[in-house]
């Protein structure tokens, strides 16, 4: 579970750092704003192909993003 929320709080970090609303990376990426409000909130799993289109939506390189999620599992104590 704490790699699932690891995952929600980086997502809306870097959403919120580049200064999309959630409306626009859900234009960009084709995905719902609810499932991502969801998503960012711990509320709704997440596949990997659905977080390949947010990653590219935000402009956001994928090992980038699994580096910085390894920086917060071990920050967290998460594994």
């Amino acid at each position: 579970m704490a790699l699932r929320e690891n995952t929600a709080l980086l997502l809306r970090e870097m959403r919120m750092g580049k200064g999309v609303s959630q409306e626009k990376l859900a234009k960009a990426s084709g995905i719902d704003r609810t499932f991502i409000s969801g998503v960012e909130r711990n509320r709704r799993n997440i596949t990997l192909d659905t977080l390949d289109r947010l990653l590219v939506a935000l402009g956001v390189d994928s090992h980038h993003f699994l580096c910085l999620l390894a920086d917060k599992e071990k920050a967290k104590g998460s594994r």
